[in-house]
């Protein structure tokens, strides 16, 4: 048989073997004519005859006839395009386990399809159904199917993968009995599956469901060399294939946007790439997080922390009374360098410790006290950088001689310090390559830097391991040692141009933008963690959106770097004091090994073409050869002029239009362009559709309400109302939509959010109703409250203002103080006006823009209050007696204002324009 081809009835194509009979038949009549001599056949020599018959059929009519007759039999086998498996289902119940990882999010709406069309399936055949999450394990409780099959709509991947104690409590809470098990597999391989997967076979029969997709993770940046370097890694090597790292964060005016994006190219059957993102340091101190476009996952996002954000560095100079020379003063340069990447700090060394900066340096600091020595190295301990320059102070102290400083890389040799002195050169020396491994590896040292003067370090079995940077003698010129989580720099000559040209070069720039870096690029230790809080500041969830943590609790040190992610460490930044850490989805380490599952363990893939019949198809091309046939046979037979052949040719290809099925497509087409002109035919006011029945029922009788109210009092007159699906529907023919808020509504996929901002940009407006103003005022109090800021993160609005007392919204039609629905009292919140908005002189309100605000939100449950049923009653009561008739006439004309603002804009505002204008015309 051929792959991915079936028949209902293969028996009947046996009639296939019945052709070359057919063939002889045919051949056989009519029969041949028989020759005879007749003498009077002499008289006709030379006459035409316009009818003619041939003696034979021609051999291509037969093959037309052959392939009609093939054609109907295979058609009546009932040939099947990708056959799906019918498997008799077993008469116990069904279990299905599901990973629920990041890693199956790229596909999670596939897979929702997949876990719906097996519920509904296990719904016809009456078996009751569990559902069991491996990242959140609870005691499954068999139900019917159309139970489980309606809280699929707030399933959601987490953003971690189950760990070994997740598993084993998996295991611990398997319901006892016999039954089947669906296991929807993310496809990666962990510790703990083989066990699970044996525990599940003493119950049942198990089967797989698994993408065929490689999944991709980005690694957690680092910076290095001047650059971020990123790093992005799949399960599977398999094509060659590009992929876009986007760096996302904040502009200067505040505002959410790409920054920076870098393409990386994964080569055919490599596993991973890795490549530099080069940002200036401003522009790096604003990165939040790198995503992989395209990519609807927490392991395609990696989370920017302290090694990305803008430094803090203390400049400390041990005397500085120059008497106004600025260029000889030994912050001059460091100044100079450090301005446009780092916040620079000034004080005394213990005033500038509790604001515990990123670098502390001494130019030319000797001498430190007790106090100073203890609070340094306490500092440098816990992750700082000290970064020390050498000057006259230093080379004329004791400070390192006869054992090494506590807070020096190195010890120093005593002798000469200056030019002239042992340490002098017949001519300055210049710089050597850097070392592999050093901070300043990949920076090419200039030969116009030049050294006259340094300080020695004494030879000493460690000083090769602490030498980051040397003269091309090999005398060392930077050296490093670490202390704690923390490091020492010393600088062996002066911050200045008196020893070294180097502070009058780029190098020395750059040079100290590595070692700022440097400064955080480690995490610190867990044990120096140990006794702290981080607070979480911003979470990933499944799907790789960022979500606010404020309500989180927050998460001992010793566990921030070092426990698993889960319910109570979820991956995200966490803060503690001023210092930033983030947590990965995906470490540095990770190895995203795909699963391998038993040869005895079916496997089935997520996405299966659909299942198409064939016969309908056939049969038309065997009608359509069979017509083909009748005009060749009149043609071969001279029975048809040119004129009817034409026409004939005509009427078969008429037929065959018109007999082969139309496709999927233009139905899809015919039903777009339906709602297309059903849609832009008269205004329509459109409600969004969020899944829950009875609120889309409420949404859809308000917007029939507020359509009667504005047919019968303005000139609109509005067609009936629609619900819109996100996902399928265009928005650009709505002027209106009215979104009602539920915990459990799904959340708009990355397309539809990209259609909602095209809608919000191009003059739409939103009116976002949380409906709980009798308990919650506006924010995230309630859970309508939390669910409007997960779904409006995305979109672009712009800031809001509860609605001002001189806003077009209180006189776009009737004059109004307050916006009720069924609930009073509750803020409306619309689009602030610009600060530079003031009264004119002799008017009542400002001078606003021409634009109509993108969005209104409130929770005052204005649908319900507009309700009506198709013969004009109020579906829903309001208030109490007269007050509440009062009340919903007052919504009935907010809705009213809401809509006369959408279609005309501030034209009211205008207004202040008159005087002006009068006074023109009057000149």
């Amino acid at each position: 048989m051929i792959p991915g081809l079936a028949f209902t009835a293969p028996w009947l194509l046996l009639g296939l073997a019945a052709l070359p009979v057919l063939w002889l038949l045919l051949r056989a009549v009519p029969p041949a004519p028989i020759k005879r001599r007749f003498p009077g056949v002499a008289l006709l020599l030379g006459l035409s005859d316009d009818d003619t018959v041939t003696d034979r059929t021609p051999w291509w009519l037969l093959l037309l006839r052959m392939l009609a007759v093939a054609a109907m039999i295979v058609a009546l086998a009932g040939p099947v395009l990708n056959p799906q498996e019918k498997r008799a289902a077993p008469d116990m119940p069904l279990l299905v386990v599901l990973d629920g990882t990041w890693a199956g999010a790229a596909g999670w709406e596939a897979r929702k399809q997949v876990l719906d069309r097996v519920l509904a399936e296990a719904g016809r055949n009456s078996r009751p159904v569990a559902i069991m999450r491996l990242t959140t394990p609870e005691r499954p409780e068999f139900q019917a199917a159309g139970a489980v099959q309606s809280r699929l709509v707030g399933l959601e991947p987490q953003p971690w993968q189950p760990t070994q104690e997740m598993t084993d409590a998996a295991m611990s809470l398997l319901p006892d009995g016999r039954y089947e098990t669906y296991w929807m597999s993310d496809g990666l391989a962990r510790e703990g599956r083989s066990r699970l997967l044996a525990a599940l076979e003493q119950h049942g029969p198990v089967r797989t469901y698994e993408s065929g997709k490689p999944t991709l993770a980005l690694m957690p940046p680092q910076f290095k060399d001047g650059a971020v370097q990123l790093r992005a890694r799949r399960s599977v090597g398999g094509r060659a294939r590009d992929i876009v790292v986007a760096a996302h964060g904040v502009d200067p005016a505040g505002v959410p946007r790409v920054l920076a994006r870098q393409t990386l190219g994964f080569d055919a059957g490599a596993r991973e790439v890795s490549g530099a993102m080069t940002l200036p340091a401003e522009l790096r101190a604003r990165v939040e997080r790198f995503q992989i476009d395209g990519e609807r996952s927490a392991g395609a996002v990696a989370l920017g922390d302290d090694t990305l954000r803008r430094r803090e560095i203390a400049l400390i100079a041990g005397q500085d009374n120059r008497e106004g020379l600025e260029l000889l003063s030994p912050l001059y340069y460091l100044r100079q360098a450090l301005a446009p990447s780092a916040n620079l700090l000034d004080g005394a060394l213990m005033d500038v410790l509790p604001a515990n900066p990123d670098v502390i340096i001494l130019a030319d600091v000797a001498k430190l006290s007790q106090a100073e020595q203890e609070g340094l190295l306490e500092w440098v301990e816990k992750g700082g950088l000290l970064l020390r320059f050498a000057g006259p102070r230093l080379a004329a102290s004791e400070v390192s001689r006869k054992e090494e400083d506590a807070l020096m890389p190195v010890r120093l040799r005593a002798g000469g310090r200056s030019v002239g002195g042992a340490m002098s050169w017949g001519s300055p020396k210049s710089l050597a390559a850097f070392p592999k491994g050093s901070p300043f590896t990949g920076l090419k040292p200039p030969e116009d830097v030049k050294v006259s003067a340094q300080v020695l370090a004494q030879p000493d079995p460690t000083l090769a391991d602490r030498v980051i940077a040397q003269l091309d003698d090999g005398t060392p010129l930077v050296t490093r040692k670490h202390i704690g989580a923390g490091q020492v720099v010393l600088m062996h000559v002066t911050a200045t141009a008196e020893w070294s040209t180097l502070p009058l070069s780029g190098l020395f720039v750059r040079m100290l933008e590595r070692l700022s870096a440097a400064s955080l690029t480690s995490r610190p230790d867990a044990e120096a963690l140990e006794g702290q809080t981080w607070q979480p500041q911003r979470v990933l969830d499944g799907l790789g959106r960022v979500q606010d943590a404020a309500t989180l609790p927050g998460v001992a040190g010793e566990d921030v770097l070092s426990a698993p992610l889960g319910p109570d460490l979820r991956p995200g930044v966490y803060s503690s004091a001023d210092r930033y850490i983030a947590r990965h989805v995906v470490e540095a380490d990770a190895d995203l090994t795909p699963v391998t599952w038993p040869a005895r363990i079916p496997v089935e893939g997520m996405e299966k073409p659909p299942e198409t019949p064939l016969t309908g198809h056939l049969l038309s091309v065997a009608i359509a050869l069979m017509m083909a046939d009748v005009l060749a046979s009149l043609i071969v037979s001279g029975r048809l002029t040119a004129a009817r052949t034409a026409a004939g040719v005509f009427l078969l290809c008429l037929m065959w239009g018109g007999a082969m099925p139309a496709p999927v497509r233009a139905q899809a087409e015919g039903g777009d362009d339906a709602f297309a002109i059903a849609a832009t035919s008269e205004v329509v006011l459109a409600h969004v559709l969020t899944g829950n029945e009875r609120v889309d029922d409420t949404a859809h009788a308000g917007m029939r309400g507020l359509s009667e109210t504005l047919f019968f009092r303005t000139s609109v007159e509005p067609a009936d109302p629609m619900g819109v699906n996100l996902e399928t529907d265009e928005l650009a023919f709505f002027p209106f939509l009215y979104w009602p808020i539920t915990p459990d509504q799904p959340t708009p996929s990355e397309e539809a959010y990209a259609k909602l901002n095209r809608y919000l940009r191009s003059g739409g407006m939103i009116l976002f109703d949380t409906r709980d103003a009798d308990i919650a005022g506006f924010g995230a109090s309630s859970p309508n409250g939390r669910k409007l800021q997960e779904l409006a993160a995305p979109l672009d609005i712009p800031p809001l203002e509860p609605v001002p007392d001189d806003h077009v919204l209180t006189r776009a039609f009737y004059l109004l103080q307050d916006f009720p629905g069924r609930h009073p009292g509750g803020d409306i919140w619309v689009e602030a006006a610009p600060p530079d908005a003031e009264k004119v002189e002799g008017m009542p309100f400002r001078d606003l823009n021409d634009g109509v605000t993108p969005v209104v939100i409130g929770g005052n449950d204005w649908a319900a209050a507009w309700a009506m049923d198709e013969r004009g009653n109020a579906l829903f009561p309001v208030g109490r007696g007269r007050g509440g008739e009062r009340q919903r006439e007052i919504s009935y004309r907010f809705g009213v204002n809401l809509i006369m603002h959408v279609l005309t804009g501030n034209y009211k505002s205008d207004q202040v324009h008159v005087p002006a204008l009068l006074e023109r015309l009057g000149q």
